[in-house]
Formats: C-alpha cells, sequence, structure tokens
C-alpha cells in the first residue's frame, strides 16, 4: 500500500511518506481544541469529501477554501436523519487516492454497535477500493461513547491530540498510539496550532 501525504509535512517525514493507502484514521480531540487545522491539512492535500454532522456546510466551505486558491473539497451536510447513509454515498464516490472525513464521528457512533460496526466495515470498503483515506474526527467528552471503542479497534491509525494549558502556555502534543502498517511515534510530537500546523520547537519549563 502507497502511503498517502498528510499535509503536514512533519508527520510525512516522521511516517515515511504519510499513512498507507486504505486506512481508517482517527483524530481524536478536546472540542476546545485547534484540531480542524488537522483536519484542514488532510483536506486540501488531494481530493476530499468532507461530511460536516455538526457545523454547517457554509461555515466549513469558508474555513477551508482560501481566497484564491483552487479547492478540491466536496462539502455535505451529514446531520441528517441518516448520517451513515450520507457518509457512504460520499465514499462511494471517493476518487482515487482521495479522502473522506468525517467532522465528527459522534453522531454516528450513536447508532446500534451492529450496526455501527458494519458501517464502519462498509466505509473501509469504499476507501480501500479507492485507495484512499478515511479521517474520523472523534471528539474527548466526560462520558465516552458507547461505540467509541469501536471506532478505536477498527481504526489502523489513532491519532490522540493532547491540549493542556499550563500558565501562560497552550501546549498541544499529538501521541500516535496506533499504526497499522508502520510504526507508532515512540515520543509525542509537540505541535504548534496557529493558523496551521507546524512542529513547536520551544522548549517546556518545568
Amino acid at each position: 500500500m502507497a502511503p498517502l501525504p498528510t499535509g503536514i509535512s512533519v508527520l510525512d517525514r516522521e511516517f515515511g511518506g504519510g499513512i498507507p493507502s486504505g486506512s481508517v484514521v482517527v483524530l481524536k480531540a478536546d472540542p476546545a481544541s485547534q484540531s480542524e487545522l488537522i483536519l484542514d491539512r488532510f483536506a486540501r492535500v488531494r481530493e476530499c469529501r468532507y461530511l460536516t454532522t455538526v457545523r454547517s456546510v457554509d461555515a466549513v466551505e469558508d474555513s477551508l477554501t482560501p481566497d484564491g486558491e483552487e479547492d478540491e473539497t466536496v462539502v455535505r451536510d451529514a446531520g441528517g436523519d441518516d448520517p451513515v447513509a450520507t457518509v457512504l454515498d460520499a465514499a462511494a464516490e471517493l476518487p482515487d487516492g482521495g479522502t473522506v472525513v468525517v467532522d465528527s464521528v459522534e453522531p454516528l457512533e450513536s447508532e446500534d454497535r451492529s450496526d455501527y460496526g458494519e458501517f464502519l466495515g462498509e466505509l473501509r470498503r469504499h476507501v480501500n477500493e479507492a485507495d484512499g483515506l478515511a479521517v474520523l474526527h472523534a471528539l474527548k467528552g466526560d462520558v465516552p461513547d458507547r461505540n467509541r471503542v469501536v471506532t478505536e479497534q477498527v481504526a489502523d491509525v489513532v491519532f490522540d491530540l493532547r491540549t493542556t494549558v499550563t500558565g501562560t502556555e497552550i501546549a498541544n502534543r499529538l501521541i500516535v498510539p496506533k499504526f497499522r502498517g508502520g510504526a507508532a511515534l515512540e515520543e509525542p510530537l509537540k505541535l504548534k496550532l496557529t493558523d496551521s500546523v507546524s512542529v513547536d520547537t520551544s522548549r517546556d519549563i518545568a
């Protein structure tokens, strides 16, 4: 399986060019974090079907499409009565090497466990056929969703973005505990998330 770039240069270097095609990726993050910047990189690096379950289509398009840049991202509302069907319909028409983003996955995780498992299996099949990627934005909460364990078990790659506030510093560390078909990171990556994604080279002060 050829690696597909993530759009984040530091991650692509760490992973030998990117993430194996056909992979299902889960990005876990706090709701108040800048995790959408990571989704933005995944969406912009190649053709993308972006399914939004909470934000409006206009809000997502405004955040993804900079002035003067041609956009290959198709944004659809998946917040209706049947988000599973909406996501699978978009995945079924995924172009070769394309990416499908689900932001966020919680409404789908509320499905019956067996139905949700079937959904993940069907999503993986579509992604495999297209040699593409699926990225599931999984927001953390005080009470874990009943199907979050299924999401993480099925996923090939798990990104865990941890945001902490200490004094005047906001620190973002990306942990990759799971990476099928490659090597998980041995240490957290400290990221700088402002209006883009880069490595934070500042030193931690104890």
